[in-house]
């Protein structure tokens, strides 16, 4: 069995950044459109290729107000447009880090928007087809997953160590009851998670109350159930 363990870098967390970077596989390096910019994602990447970490492009929403949790309700051409500026810039900054960007993940809003909106996960896919083929890290059963699995792309399901699930499957949203675990709940739902073989990688939000400490636990939980992390890129 083997896992990868991915998280969102470079939004402003800096001593956060690095502790995680000892212990994901992958990183999510926003682009500076909902958060972060070049300074921070050179880090970064700069970082992750000394570690061994894949590189992949945190795209969002221009809404740093917001944090890219806003759903702005843009024209998906204008998704497309923004999606391959991200990549772009990420792609020469990571180069010139000695790192190379290897996947897509949408950030908030984007993401669940991608997820059941076909015209706009067709947008994220068609900036990653021209990007050069880049894998597309999104949640299960989504259509941003459908689609980029129709364009020949790798399409790598994700699921969350800390995250409340509902009974349907589907994330118990942010503000209520049970949507972050406790510690010893979000372990052993990662650990659960690994070996149903559901999802090839598990997010750990950099944000979440005590984020080093438990991506450290589920590590050590997975290494103990004979899980092998590594990235999927």
């Amino acid at each position: 069995m083997s896992i990868d363990l991915n998280a969102d870098l470079g939004e402003g967390l800096d001593d956060v950044d690095e502790a995680l970077l000892e212990v994901v596989t992958s990183a999510n390096v926003a682009c500076g459109f909902h958060a972060g910019g070049e300074a921070a994602a050179r880090a970064v990447c700069r970082s992750a290729a000394a570690r061994g970490v894949a590189v992949g492009a945190h795209i969002g929403y221009r809404d740093r107000d917001g944090f890219g949790r806003r759903e702005l309700g843009i024209a998906p051409e204008v998704v497309a447009r923004e999606a391959a500026e991200q990549i772009e810039a990420l792609s020469t900054w990571a180069h010139e880090e000695g790192a190379r960007v290897v996947y897509v993940k949408p950030h908030g809003a984007l993401y669940h928007r991608a997820g059941a909106d076909r015209a706009c996960a067709a947008a994220i896919v068609g900036a990653a087809v021209d990007a050069g083929g880049l894998g597309v890290l999104a949640f299960p059963g989504s259509e941003l997953l459908a689609q980029a699995r129709t364009a020949g792309l790798a399409a790598v399901a994700e699921g969350y160590a800390d995250r409340g699930y509902r009974p349907d499957g589907s994330l118990v949203p942010r503000g209520e009851p049970g949507a972050l675990l406790a510690p010893e709940d979000a372990v052993r739902q990662a650990v659960r998670l690994a070996r149903e073989g559901v999802v090839a990688s598990l997010c750990l939000h950099g944000d979440t109350p005590g984020a080093v400490a438990l991506a450290r636990r589920v590590r050590d939980a997975l290494a103990a159930a004979g899980v092998e992390v590594r990235p999927f890129a």
